[in-house]
């Protein structure tokens, strides 16, 4: 099992290819995770992406993408290992910090993309 093993949810009331769209770009990622080098080895459109971790940590990373009543469900992962041994303290806190950017960037997009709209209502017409 890795030391570091991050699953988040969060609902964002837009469609699926809207959110993917917000991922398509390698320079987001940079963006949203500065200290990691990604790859992706599956793009699966509006179904997200998966990529090799390596950098601050080394493993695997997923976002999938779930259709779900008038938007989506955002399945964020991260399972990865430290390329160093850290201490007991030391890793609790990676683990907290990872768990807590996770959400960090979920919410964002969720604010960017949603632009003001509440589940159940009709987007905005631009």
């Amino acid at each position: 099992m890795p030391a570091i093993d991050v699953v988040d949810e969060t609902f964002v009331a837009v469609p699926p290819e809207v959110v993917a769209a917000a991922f398509a770009s390698p320079g987001t990622w940079q963006a949203y995770w500065p200290d990691l080098e990604l790859e992706v080895y599956a793009d699966r459109g509006a179904e997200g992406l998966r990529w090799t971790v390596t950098g601050a940590l080394v493993g695997t990373m997923e976002v999938w993408l779930e259709p779900m009543l008038d938007g989506t469900q955002l399945h964020y992962f991260l399972r990865a290992d430290p390329p160093h041994e850290l201490r007991p303290g030391k890793l609790l806190a990676e683990r907290t910090r990872r768990q807590l950017a996770a959400k960090a960037v979920a919410l964002d997009l969720k604010v960017i993309l949603e632009d003001g709209r509440a589940p159940g209502v009709p987007p905005k017409r631009h």
